[in-house]
């Protein structure tokens, strides 16, 4: 079983061990299962990557409820990154997830009257969560004023972020929660 019948997920290796066990890579044609998992304790981490990924883009206003657009949208922008590099599209999004997945944030404590602000190690599910929400939102607000599709913008994003470089908003937004959780500490 192929993804979009093109890509096997079996060569994908994902080299961050916390992240392994919440990213599901098995073998899936059409990455719809309809909420199977939706309300399962941890049933995200069931539901296959890809599909996630195209959950994520449905959280915008001009995907709201268009899963069909939203799946258009991930195969046409892994389309687009095979081109491009060559390379496994599935395993650029493992690679960019990693290195967009903050690794601390902060959350505020109350001691008596007053709240401070204390640095928090990040739970891999919600890592992952917030990774994919990062890559989504940066590849639909990159479409904003300009000309590129949205495909375009998110095979970008990806690419980006698998690289690490800064020009992705989801590397960027890690970078500034990871500041200021370390001054926070």
């Amino acid at each position: 079983m192929k993804l979009f019948e093109k890509y096997d997920l079996n060569d994908v290796e994902v080299h961050d061990a916390g992240l392994a066990k919440y990213m599901n890579l098995s073998p899936i044609v059409i990455p719809h299962t309809g909420g199977r998992w939706a309300n399962k304790p941890f049933g995200k981490a069931k539901a296959n990557l890809v599909e996630r990924l195209i959950n994520n883009m449905m959280r915008t206003e001009n995907y709201t409820g268009k899963k069909a657009k939203s799946y258009r949208v991930v195969r046409s922008a892994f389309e687009i990154i095979a081109k491009r590099t060559s390379k496994h599209p599935v395993q650029i999004l493992v690679d960019a997830i990693e290195k967009a997945a903050p690794r601390e944030e902060i959350t505020r404590l109350r001691f008596g009257g007053i709240s401070v602000p204390r640095a928090v190690d990040v739970a891999p599910s919600r890592r992952l969560d917030l990774a994919l929400r990062n890559l989504c939102m940066g590849a639909v607000s990159a479409t904003f004023k300009n000309r590129k599709p949205v495909e375009e913008c998110l095979a970008d994003e990806i690419l980006n972020a698998a690289k690490g470089d800064m020009q992705s908003s989801a590397i960027a937004k890690k970078e500034e929660l990871e500041r200021i959780a370390a001054s926070a500490r």
